[in-house]
């Protein structure tokens, strides 16, 4: 297998550095924009072996990629860049004749009218409606491939076929103790990202109305997560989980609730009210004259990169997924979870456990796709391939998961 990885921030390096411990590919490309940071991610791991090279490209360039795909005869093109290159490097791979895996899907937009009550354009609608092209060349595209999305639709496809044989709600829960020294606001994941989801109207599943939004921070409730995280708030958050899930598990309910605090939410809410989550551009002063710059991208120049972050970063992160149902005709509660204490990935593999996380996922993935036990056509998310390989492969990288029955 011939990899072109884009985007080499926080989760971009973390694959390479996982990645470097396997032995299922024969090349890995880092690109990115910035090709320092590509040269410094593959200089971090390079082996010798010449299996990782660093090259500079543009991900906002369909037709840049798509040739850097073919010049570098790579069979798959893994997007660690945040969501708003999705679709370029999408089509791609697509025009390419290769496969595509994300961790995030196409952007979301609320509906016109009723932002709050009905959904506009859903977290990924704009992928899933190129699904006959992707099929017609034969080509997979593996989208929400992260840890959430990822492992929690792998939890939910597992509790599935293994668990229950009737659910009536999953609701994916994450939640987190961790602290950064010397910050009072310091996020563990991109805040371009964390914005969108957590700005944007929530979305929520039910067997017979559908899918359908709600307001930011809605329906807040304490989830007692384990390993010694404990009880953390948690509120509704739009995520792909809710648009993925129901098109492969028969629920009654889904959802995703974020253990956010309300430290955290008061400042989002603040941003919104002042207007600086706005991605389009404004016309600001400065001392070479006037600058058109986003709102949003100067909240994230002013705040740490949350790579850098992982040395004043103590305590653990748990992402899982809740399911409740039943089992031979007896109620069944579960959670199936995964948690990643900060000291041991730093001391591991020199990342922070948010990204860790979040990269350890789509490496299994792409060895299940280069050993052939997931394969498959079309745009496809990991509800619907088989969950066992991964939860196994997953526990081999030395990371498990585990299940707390209620």
């Amino acid at each position: 297998m011939r990899v072109l990885l884009v985007g080499a921030g926080g989760v971009g390096t973390a694959i390479t550095r996982i990645a470097a411990r396997r032995s299922f590919f024969e090349a890995l490309v880092v690109a990115d924009r910035d090709l320092a940071r590509a040269e410094a991610a593959v200089a971090a791991v390079d082996d010798g072996t010449g299996r990782f090279s660093a090259v500079p490209v543009d991900a906002s360039d369909e037709a840049a990629v798509t040739a850097l795909l073919t010049e570098r005869r790579c069979d798959v093109l893994l997007n660690a860049t945040d969501p708003r290159f999705v679709m370029p490097l999408f089509g791609a791979a697509l025009a390419a004749g290769a496969d595509y895996l994300d961790m995030a899907m196409s952007l979301s937009r609320p509906h016109p009218e009723h932002p709050y009550e009905e959904c506009g354009v859903k977290l990924g609608d704009a992928q899933f409606e190129r699904a006959a092209e992707w099929e017609k060349a034969g080509r997979l595209a593996l989208v929400g491939m992260g840890v959430e999305p990822g492992l929690s639709d792998v939890f939910a496809r597992y509790a599935a076929d293994e668990l229950f044989d009737t659910i009536e709600e999953i609701g994916v829960r994450d939640g987190a103790n961790l602290t950064v020294d010397g910050y009072d606001f310091a996020p563990s994941f991109s805040i371009w990202t964390t914005i969108e989801e957590c700005l944007n109207p929530p979305v929520v599943y039910e067997a017979g109305r559908g899918w359908f939004t709600t307001e930011p921070f809605s329906e807040p409730e304490v989830f007692d997560f384990p390993e010694g995280i404990g009880p953390v708030g948690c509120v509704n958050v739009e995520h792909e989980e809710v648009l993925l899930m129901p098109r492969w598990v028969d629920a009654g309910r889904v959802t995703f609730k974020y253990g956010l605090g309300e430290e955290f939410i008061g400042t989002l809410r603040t941003l919104h009210q002042l207007g600086l989550d706005r991605t389009g551009p404004v016309t600001v002063q400065s001392d070479r004259g006037p600058v058109r710059v986003s709102p949003r991208d100067v909240v994230a120049a002013c705040l740490p990169d949350p790579a850098t972050l992982g040395e004043r970063m103590h305590g653990k992160t748990c992402a899982g997924t809740w399911v409740k149902g039943t089992k031979d005709g007896r109620a069944r509660e579960v959670y199936l979870y995964h948690v990643v204490d900060n000291q041991w990935s730093m001391r591991e593999y020199g990342s922070q456990a948010v990204v860790w996380q979040t990269a350890v996922n789509p490496v299994v993935a792409l060895e299940l796709m280069a050993a052939g036990t997931w394969a498959g056509s079309g745009v496809l998310g990991p509800e619907a391939l088989a969950p066992r390989p991964f939860l196994d492969l997953l526990t081999s990288y030395g990371s498990p998961w585990g299940v707390r029955e209620s």
